[in-house]
C-alpha cells in the first residue's frame, strides 16, 4: 500500500504511469490537447506564473533559527498547516490521484526521493519530465519518500480560515517534510519548491545548491553559469561545442556538480528555429508540456509568437530531448564560473575577471537590470537585486550559500568572471545591447583559456580586472567607459550604480568577511 502522507478513500491510484499513459489520461480527462507534432498543450488559468506573494514555510522549533525569514520566506504557523492540510486530505477522498516516485538528484549519493501525488494526469507528466523517475521494479517497490508533494490546483484556500494571502498557497514544511499546492495550476511551483528543498538540506551535508547552468567542454572542464532571468544563462550554456549538464538547478558536492533535475523548463515565447534550435525541436516533439502555448484548434500548430494567454510561455522536456546533453547529469568541479549581468546602465565592462572574494560579493549581490517597457511604472533602467542569482529559492541565509562558494572557489581553483550582457556605449535608450556574437566570443575566450596572460586592469568603480584584449572582440569594445562619448554621464551612472551595489549589500554586510567588503564596488 502507497503511503500517501495521510490520505485515505482516494481513488484511482494511477502510481507511476509512464508518459504514453499519461497522455492518454490527460485525454480521457480533457486536461489538454496534442499538438500536431506531438507534444501535449496545457492550460494554467489565471496563475501563469509563480506566485511569491502565497509562497509560506512552516515555522516551528526546528527551523526557526535556520530559515532565512523574508519576503521569500515567510512563515505559516504549524497549527495553520495542520488544519488546511486536514482540509486538502479531506478534498482528495474519492478522488482519482496520479502519483509519480522520482528523485530530485542525478548523484545517487546525494539525490532525494520524493513522491508527487497530484490530482492532474498532466502534472504527474510534469513531475516525471522534471524530475528523475525510478524505472527500477524492484526499486520502486521498496521506494520510500524523504519528501511528499501534494498538489491539488483546483482546491482553493479561505484566506480568512485558513492563514493565506489568497486562494493559492505553496507551503512547505521541512519538518514533516511535507510540500502543499492548491489553487494554482502553474507547474514550476513544483518545480521550485523543490529546488527550496534542496537549498535547505544540502547545505547541511557540505553541498552548495546553485541557481545555475552547467556544461562541459572538449577538455572535460566545466562551466557553470548564474544569471537572473534575461541575462543569457540558458542560451550561453547552450553551446553546440560543449555538453549540456543542466540549465537550471545544480549541487556541488565533494565529488563535483550534479543536476537536480532530469528535465528542462524553457521559456518559449517568441522561440527562434533559428537561435535556439534545440529547444525549438523539443518543443514539438511528443513528451514535452506546453504551458499556455497557442494552438489551432482544428489543425492542431502551435504559434510560438502569441502571447495573448502569458508572455511566460513554458515547455517541459526531458534532457534526453537535448542531443549533447550529458546522460549521467553530473561533472567534475568546475574549472570556471561565469556570473552574468544585463546592465542597463551600460557602465559595466562585458567581460571582468574576478578574485574569490570578488565572486562571493556578485554572488551575494546577484544584479541585473530592468529596462524602461518591461513593466508598468519602469521608464528607466532599475537595478534589480537577487541574492545568489535566486532569492526566492535559497531557505537559507545567502552567506551561507557565499561562504560553501568561497570555499570551493579556493580549494579548486576556479577561475570567476563577470560578463554584462546588456548595454554598452550608454544606458538603455542611449547604447545598444552588447552583441551576441561578441559575448559568445568572450565566454569562448574565458572558457578556453585564451585569456591567460592577457594583460587585465581593474575597473576604477567595480574593482574587477578587464582584459586588455579578447580575441574576435574590438579592444574598444572592453572599456566600457571608452564607448560612451559623455564621459562625465558615465562616471555619473557608474557612481548611482555603485551606490546601489553598497545600499543592497548594507543588510549583509555584519555576515561578510572583511575580504568581500574589500571587493565591494567603490567610488573613484
Amino acid at each position: 500500500m502507497l503511503d500517501l502522507a495521510g490520505l485515505q478513500h482516494v481513488g484511482p491510484i494511477h502510481h507511476q504511469l509512464g508518459v504514453a499513459a499519461l497522455y492518454e489520461e490527460v485525454i480521457r480527462r480533457r486536461e489538454g490537447l496534442t499538438s500536431r507534432t506531438g507534444s501535449l498543450v496545457v492550460r494554467t488559468g489565471q496563475y501563469t506564473g509563480r506566485s511569491p506573494k502565497d509562497k509560506f514555510t512552516v515555522q516551528d522549533a526546528n527551523c526557526c533559527d535556520t530559515v532565512w525569514w523574508t519576503a521569500n520566506n515567510k512563515p505559516f504557523g504549524p497549527d495553520d498547516f495542520r488544519r488546511l492540510e486536514a482540509r486538502l486530505r479531506a478534498y482528495f477522498q474519492g478522488r482519482e490521484v496520479f502519483v509519480q516516485d522520482c528523485y530530485v538528484g542525478a548523484d545517487p549519493q546525494y539525490r532525494l526521493p520524493v513522491r508527487v501525488v497530484a490530482e492532474h494526469a498532466w502534472h504527474s507528466l510534469f513531475a516525471r519530465t522534471l524530475f528523475i523517475p525510478e524505472t527500477d521494479a524492484a526499486k520502486l517497490a521498496a521506494f520510500q519518500p524523504e519528501f511528499t508533494v501534494l498538489h491539488a490546483p483546483n482546491f482553493q484556500a479561505t484566506p480568512e480560515l485558513d492563514g493565506t494571502t489568497s486562494e493559492a498557497f505553496i507551503i512547505a514544511n521541512f519538518t514533516e517534510r511535507k510540500i502543499i499546492i492548491g489553487g494554482t495550476s502553474y507547474a514550476g511551483e513544483i518545480k521550485k519548491s523543490l529546488f527550496t528543498v534542496m537549498n535547505y538540506l544540502m547545505p547541511q551535508r557540505g553541498i552548495l545548491g546553485m541557481h545555475c547552468s552547467a556544461n562541459i567542454g572538449p577538455k572535460n572542464d566545466v562551466a557553470l553559469f548564474f544569471g537572473l532571468s534575461g541575462t543569457g544563462k540558458t542560451s550561453l550554456s547552450a553551446d553546440p561545442r560543449r555538453s549540456l549538464i543542466g540549465d537550471d538547478e545544480h549541487g556541488w558536492s565533494p565529488t563535483g556538480v550534479f543536476n537536480f533535475e532530469g528535465g528542462c523548463y524553457a521559456k518559449v515565447i517568441n522561440l527562434s528555429p533559428t537561435a535556439e534550435p534545440m529547444i525549438w525541436d523539443a518543443t514539438h516533439r511528443f513528451g514535452t508540456i506546453l504551458e499556455n502555448v497557442a494552438i489551432d484548434p482544428e489543425t492542431r500548430a502551435l504559434d510560438l509568437d502569441d502571447a495573448t494567454l502569458a508572455v511566460n510561455t513554458r515547455a517541459a522536456y526531458t534532457l534526453s530531448q537535448i542531443p549533447n546533453h550529458v546522460p549521467s547529469g553530473r561533472g567534475d568541479h568546475p574549472k570556471n564560473i561565469v556570473m552574468l549581468t544585463a546592465d542597463a546602465f551600460g557602465v559595466m565592462p562585458p567581460i571582468a575577471k574576478m578574485t574569490a572574494a570578488q565572486a562571493m560579493h556578485h554572488f551575494i549581490s546577484g544584479y541585473t537590470a530592468k529596462v524602461a517597457g518591461t513593466e508598468r511604472g519602469v521608464v528607466e533602467p532599475q537595478a534589480t537585486f537577487s541574492a545568489c542569482f535566486g532569492a526566492p529559492f535559497m531557505a537559507l541565509h545567502p552567506t551561507v550559500y557565499a561562504d560553501l562558494l568561497g570555499e570551493k572557489i579556493a580549494q579548486h581553483n576556479v577561475n570567476c568572471w563577470l560578463i554584462n550582457t546588456g548595454w554598452t556605449g550608454g544606458p538603455y535608450g542611449v547604447g545598444h545591447r552588447i552583441s551576441i556574437a561578441h559575448t559568445r566570443a568572450m565566454v569562448e575566450a574565458a572558457l578556453s583559456g585564451a585569456l591567460d596572460g592577457v594583460p587585465m586592469a581593474p575597473d576604477p568603480y567595480f574593482q574587477i580586472l578587464v582584459p586588455a584584449s579578447c580575441p574576435d572582440v574590438p579592444p574598444e569594445v572592453l572599456d566600457a567607459r571608452a564607448t560612451w562619448n559623455d564621459k562625465r554621464a558615465y562616471d555619473e551612472q557608474a557612481a548611482k550604480l555603485v551606490k546601489l551595489f553598497q545600499g543592497n549589500f548594507q543588510p549583509y554586510e555584519s555576515y561578510a568577511s572583511s575580504e568581500i567588503k574589500a571587493a565591494a564596488p567603490r567610488m573613484k
